[in-house]
């Protein structure tokens, strides 16, 4: 049996948004927090303007997505996932979506990244 991880290539600094999705989210301290569900892209930027986070529930079932700005993910090596320093408190507060909704989301755009306290990407 193969270990993937060993086909991985992480000289690259790029990555397929499709190997993003589903990537784990972890707090300072390691604890999970979610995963990545999508990344929306600027269509005619390119830049990238925030990850839906998927967060709570089982199985996909009961959970919540949140906008997060991108600039609020750092992606950690050692734990093959991106790290946030922002808590589980935070998030069960912060402006949540309907999955239909994540890429029509342009009129609350202002009071997620004001509540993140984060530069929108424009």
């Amino acid at each position: 049996m193969t270990d993937m991880s060993i086909l991985v290539d992480e000289a690259h600094e790029l990555i397929s948004s499709a190997r993003v999705e589903g990537t784990p989210v972890f707090s300072p301290g390691g604890e999970k927090l979610g995963a990545v569900h999508s990344v929306m892209i600027h269509k005619v930027t390119g830049q990238v303007a925030y990850a839906v986070l998927q967060f709570g529930g089982l199985f996909g079932i009961g959970s919540h997505v949140h906008p997060i700005p991108w600039d609020k993910l750092a992606y950690n090596r050692e734990r093959h996932g991106y790290v946030t320093n922002i808590t589980r408190d935070q998030i069960e507060d912060a402006p949540s979506l309907d999955l239909d909704d994540t890429d029509r989301m342009q009129e609350s755009e202002t009071p997620m990244y004001s509540y993140w306290d984060s530069k929108p990407y424009w």
